[in-house]
């Protein structure tokens, strides 16, 4: 019963963040997306390094 509740919370915490961010959110201008992107690819490379070492040890 436990995890019916907590799956409950979580669906409908995901269904609000959803409703408001079509609601009130705005697209991201074309150069901003860029700079992100080029962040994105370091961030996910350092991810995938760490958990590549925190398996080995």
């Amino acid at each position: 019963m436990t995890l019916l509740i907590i799956l409950f919370c979580v669906f409908s915490a995901v269904a609000l963040m959803v409703t408001l961010g079509q609601r009130f959110g705005k697209p991201m201008a074309v150069d901003q997306q860029q700079k992100y992107a080029k962040i994105l690819w370091v961030v996910v490379f350092i991810a995938i390094i760490a958990a590549i070492i925190r398996q080995m040890l």
